[in-house]
C-alpha cells in the first residue's frame, strides 16, 4: 500500500513600501510575468494573485499595493487592500528595499505589524535587491529591522537575478497549511484576462511617458472580441482627469499612443499566444478617481 501524498495550499501576501520589488517577486516566483513592473512608485493598484507549485504545495501568492501614507481615496483603497491580505494570508512576506534601508514608510509598516498581533506572527523578512548592497550594511539593517519586530525568519535575495528566491520559495511552501490545491495544476493567476490586458498597456504608457505621466490615468479594456480568425480585438480606454494630459498621452500627431499601442499589442500577443487587434483611445474624466465603477474593476474598496 502506497503511502498517500499530503498536499498543501496557502495563501501567502507580499508586502512593502512602493517599489520595494514586490511584482518582480512575484513573478519570479510564479515563473510568469502577471504583474506589471515599471520604475514608478505605486504601480501596482489591483490585488493581483499568482499560483505556484513547489512540490505538493500550491502556494496563492498576493500582490499588495505599496504600503504608504495615504491622501486620496484611491491611495487609501490601495492601502486598505494590502492589510486586509495580510490578515487573510496564512503566510506573509515584507519585502524590504535594502538599498534604500529603513525609511520611515518601512518603520511605519513594522508599527502597525506589531498592532495586528497574533495577526502578524508568521512574518518573513526578505530584504530585496542584495546584489545591490555591501554585506556590512545587509547585517546591520537585518539586525536593526529584527530589533524592530520579531519577524519569524530573515533571507536575503535579490527579485531581479533570482537569488535566494528558490529558498524563499521552498521555506514558504513547507509552510503551508495540509489541504487540497484550490486552483488547477496548470492556473498560473487569478485575474480576469481583460484586466491583465489593461494592466499590460498601463504599464506601457508608465515606461513610455516616466515622469510626465500623472498618477491620474487608468486603462480599461472596454470589448474583448474573439474574431473568426482566432485572433483577439481589444478595445480599451485611457481615461485622464486633464485635457492636457490627453494630449500628452496622444503625443504629436498621435505618435506617442501608436509607439504606446505597439509595444502593449506586442506583449500581449505573447501573453495570450495569437494575433492580437488592440485599439486605444484616451478620454478624460474628471472625476474617475471617484467613480466606485472604478474601484470594483480594481478589485478595491470604494468605501473608505
Amino acid at each position: 500500500m502506497t503511502e498517500e501524498i499530503k498536499k498543501r495550499a496557502g495563501f501567502i501576501a507580499l508586502i512593502g513600501a512602493p517599489n520595494a520589488g514586490k511584482s518582480t517577486l512575484l513573478n519570479a516566483m510564479i515563473g510568469a510575468k502577471i504583474a506589471i513592473v515599471t520604475p514608478k512608485v505605486q504601480t501596482t493598484r489591483a490585488r493581483i494573485v499568482g499560483i505556484a507549485i513547489d512540490g505538493t504545495s500550491q502556494m496563492i501568492f498576493v500582490d499588495t499595493p505599496g504600503i504608504f501614507s495615504p491622501k486620496r481615496r484611491l491611495d487609501r483603497a490601495m492601502v486598505a487592500a494590502a492589510w486586509t491580505s495580510v490578515g487573510n494570508s496564512d503566510e506573509v512576506v515584507l519585502l524590504v528595499d535594502s538599498t534604500q534601508g529603513m525609511t520611515a514608510e518601512v518603520t511605519r509598516i513594522v508599527e502597525s505589524l506589531k498592532e495586528l498581533g497574533d495577526a502578524a506572527k508568521n512574518v518573513i523578512l526578505a530584504l530585496n535587491k542584495v546584489d545591490a548592497v555591501d554585506r556590512a550594511k545587509l547585517l546591520k539593517l537585518s539586525a536593526d529591522l529584527n530589533e524592530a519586530f520579531p519577524f519569524r525568519e530573515t533571507f536575503m535575495i535579490s527579485a531581479l537575478t533570482g537569488d535566494g528566491v528558490a529558498d524563499l520559495k521552498r521555506v514558504l511552501a513547507e509552510r503551508l497549511p495540509e489541504g487540497p490545491w484550490l486552483y488547477p495544476e496548470d492556473q498560473l493567476a487569478d485575474i480576469p484576462q481583460r484586466l491583465l490586458a489593461a494592466e499590460i498597456t498601463r504599464e506601457k504608457l508608465f515606461l513610455k511617458l516616466r515622469q510626465e505621466l500623472p498618477y491620474a490615468a487608468t486603462v480599461e479594456t472596454e470589448s474583448w472580441k474573439e474574431q473568426k480568425d482566432g485572433g483577439l480585438r481589444l478595445d480599451q480606454v485611457i481615461y485622464v482627469q486633464r485635457q492636457g494630459h490627453k494630449g500628452i498621452i496622444l503625443g504629436k500627431g498621435g505618435a506617442m499612443i501608436k509607439s504606446i499601442g505597439a509595444d502593449a499589442r506586442a506583449e500581449l500577443e505573447q501573453m495570450f499566444e495569437r494575433k492580437v487587434h488592440l485599439f486605444l483611445f484616451v478620454k478624460v474624466r474628471e472625476h474617475w478617481g471617484d467613480d466606485p465603477a472604478r474601484y470594483r474593476a480594481m478589485g478595491l474598496d470604494y468605501s473608505d
